[in-house]
């Protein structure tokens, strides 16, 4: 069988990296499996092992970008937001970004709270409590609130759902603030990718003005700048002085929004959320009104849906927000909260206290003091007393978080369709060893699927005798490892390749000794004795002196019975213990190790290839995990084939070793014709060198050692099992 090229293995991964499609790439499991690591890895940060799932898919079609329910993150990565970029490094950052975003609801959103308030206020009752009242306009607005929600049957359910969508933002902008602050690293650079195509992508108050002059409702504009403020502590004022209504309405509202932003309680933000509802109502109404009126034209014109999937429409349409989540758990605690206001928001808010206390606002045409100045978002404009990154904001993007204020001044806003925000180094390097990885992936599966087809063709191509006339053998063999066969693996591997790592250090010296030659102590016979070594009460007190010498080259094939009776008494779990631990000791010391289990199914005996001589996509120590209790046994057909695998390898030691818990037991196979068949295999493979050893770990030990004479090797406790058979290659190495 043609060994691995490992440098043609390497080429053909390259050139695998170029056929890699985006959406090949971007919906792969591979690029989920990376994110549900990054989950684990924050979510255990805060002392959860709670696992975090996440789904990506391609439809270009839908209008959500991305969502959770605090357990699984959908995102759809064939969403324009994504596609809109022509590299794949940005549709990787802005997948990432969108990632990161959710990922802040799943640690940080209380979606319980949200959960009650839906309940709560479908039945006319407020969540966690009553608002305070200090107006009497306010009281007057709470009342038309409840008379407007029992009007109509729809009103009720309407304004719940705009009511979220006000949870939502605030939702939004708190966690976008707390992953920033938490996480400077990937996470929050995607997140600021994300978010500065976001602000690009806003609109000025002037535009929103302009476009409720042709029918938007007021209050999806007041929607608007509430996500603005929240999430990155300004207002893209445009044309419009300070005193606009809609900028001194988020003015107004600042000291509870600010309060939302450093509260980790999510009832907080509701409390906000009926506050901006009865502060707000006229426009709020007058938006519901417009939904419902909308929906009416549609109607008319035949346009099915329903006037609540006409809201979902209208609300999707707000940049910058996300889809509203649905889940019943509760945040993730612990963790550093909210860090002190951004420079920019402390900016905003001492215009609104300018503002409030009826000092000349600047009006359109007039700068902004020289101190104020900098890089904003609208102009692009740089000056020399541009701020460095504060040591808040623990090295974000400079172009996102600077001390400067947006210029509200006219003329000086448009929109650049073509902005894209700068890329971060980092993200160019995760992005290249996933390609790389995937490629390997894809290449290596390929070549198992190929070494499969070899492995049965070597088996047909083998003599197995006249007692296994008419059987057919077959070899299974996984041609990828599946992630939770990985996961498997090191929850049961750690205590195990503990005591491989004791059985190394015992020989690794013998090793390095017989390579460097010298004296040799220990003996039980000899010419020479060690004066040193005479307290010693086993006899070994002789010594020799050696010649440098290599270490003896060696080959393992571990051939495990896999019938049915392996599974009583947890045989089936000591092979597999045995296997994980030989391989991994073997692997430690260069030792070429092949690992294969046997069962039958009627006349076809099915051969498993766990470990094979030579890797392709190192993963053979996750394949034992599949080790398991199968079917019958005919032992010799698959010691045949093992044997002669091992018959051709050039090293100068090859040991076959046998763990089974019984004679051979299959139908047609069994008895005096199936001993002296095994006792056949091992005398014609001994003399082509091939050592064996069979260890019995059942109630049938007798006869074992009756066909393997001294080959047997006497297991009567099952937890010996895998430091004996490491101790067998470790005598035969001592040759």
């Amino acid at each position: 069988m043609a060994r691995v090229n490992h440098k043609k293995v390497k080429q053909l991964i390259q050139e695998r990296r170029g056929k890699i499609s985006d959406r090949e790439f971007f919906t792969s499991r591979l690029l989920a499996l990376h994110f549900e690591d990054i989950a684990a890895a924050q979510t255990k940060r805060y002392g959860s092992r709670r696992p975090v799932r996440v789904h990506l898919t391609w439809e270009p079609g839908a209008p959500q970008a991305a969502c959770t329910n605090n357990l699984t993150i959908h995102i759809n990565v064939g969403n324009p937001i994504i596609t809109q970029f022509s590299t794949r490094e940005e549709r990787y950052q802005m997948v990432c970004g969108l990632f990161a975003h959710e990922l802040g609801h799943c640690l940080y959103t209380d979606f319980l709270a949200s959960q009650t308030y839906g309940q709560e206020i479908s039945a006319c009752r407020w969540y966690p409590e009553p608002p305070a009242l200090p107006t009497i306009k306010d009281r007057v607005n709470e009342r038309a609130l409840w008379d407007y929600a029992q009007a109509e049957p729809e009103n009720l359910p309407l304004l719940a759902r705009v009511a979220h969508e006000v949870g939502n933002v605030l939702e939004d902008a708190y966690i976008e603030n707390r992953i920033l602050e938490a996480f400077p690293g990937t996470l929050g650079q995607s997140l600021d990718f994300l978010r500065a195509w976001q602000w690009n992508d806003m609109p000025t108050v002037t535009q929103l003005k302009e476009r409720e002059a042709q029918g938007q409702p007021v209050f999806f504009s007041l929607l608007q700048l509430f996500l603005s403020y929240g999430k990155f502590g300004e207002l893209k004022y445009g044309e419009e002085p300070f005193a606009e209504e809609h900028i001194r309405t988020v003015f107004e509202l600042l000291p509870e929004l600010d309060e939302d932003l450093q509260s980790r309680s999510g009832k907080e933000r509701w409390k906000t959320v009926n506050t901006i509802l009865i502060r707000c109502w006229e426009q709020v109404q007058e938006y519901v009104e417009a939904i419902k009126r909308q929906h009416q034209e549609d109607k008319a014109a035949g346009n099915g849906g329903s006037v609540f999937s006409k809201l979902e429409q209208n609300l999707s349409n707000l940049t910058g927000g996300s889809a509203r989540g649905k889940g019943d758990a509760a945040p993730i605690s612990g963790g550093p909260g909210p860090g002190s206001p951004s420079p920019r928001r402390e900016k905003t808010q001492a215009l609104a206290k300018q503002a409030g206390e009826g000092e000349a606002s600047p009006t359109r045409g007039t700068a902004l003091p020289m101190e104020a100045a900098g890089t904003s978002y609208e102009t692009g404009k740089e000056d020399s007393s541009k701020q460095e990154v504060t040591a808040q904001e623990k090295g974000r993007m400079p172009l996102v978080e600077t001390d400067a204020i947006s210029q509200p001044m006219g003329g000086r806003v448009e929109r650049n369709n073509s902005y894209t925000p700068e890329l971060s180094k980092t993200v160019e390097a995760e992005m290249d060893r996933l390609f790389t990885h995937m490629a390997e992936q894809e290449v290596c599966q390929e070549l198992e699927e190929n070494r499969l087809s070899e492995l049965n063709e070597f088996a047909k191509g083998i003599s197995y005798g006249n007692a296994h006339k008419g059987v057919e053998v077959e070899v299974n063999r996984m041609a990828a490892v599946e992630p939770e066969m990985i996961s498997q693996y090191n929850a049961m591997a750690g205590p195990l390749l503990a005591i491989s790592r004791q059985l190394q250090k015992s020989i690794l010296q013998q090793l390095k000794d017989r390579q460097r030659g010298g004296k040799q102590t220990g003996l039980l016979f000899g010419r020479r004795l060690d004066a040193h070594a005479l307290y010693r009460d086993d006899g070994k007190v002789f010594y020799k002196n050696a010649l440098p010498n290599d270490a003896p080259q060696m080959a393992v094939g571990l051939l495990l019975d896999e019938s049915g009776s392996m599974g009583s008494g947890d045989r089936a779990t000591y092979a597999r213990a045995s296997a994980i631990i030989l391989y991994d000791f073997c692997q430690a010391l260069r030792i070429p190790v092949m690992v294969y289990g046997h069962s039958t199914r009627g006349s076809k005996v099915e051969l498993y290839s766990y470990g094979e001589f030579d890797a392709i996509d190192q993963n053979d120590k996750y394949r034992l995990v599949d080790i398991s209790a199968r079917g019958s046994n005919r032992d010799g057909a698959a010691l045949r084939y093992v044997a002669e695998r091992l018959s051709r390898r050039p090293e100068e030691l090859r040991l076959l070793m046998l763990v089974s818990d019984g004679q051979p037991a299959a139908p047609g196979y069994y008895g005096t014709a199936a001993e002296e068949d095994l006792r056949g295999i091992q005398q014609e493979y001994r003399r082509k060198g091939v050592l064996f050893l069979a260890a019995a770990i059942g109630d049938d030990k007798e006869n074992i050692q009756r066909i393997y004479g001294d080959a047997f090797l006497d297991i009567s406790d099952l937890h010996q099992l895998p430091v004996k058979l490491a101790q067998a290659v470790k005598r035969f190495l001592r040759v």
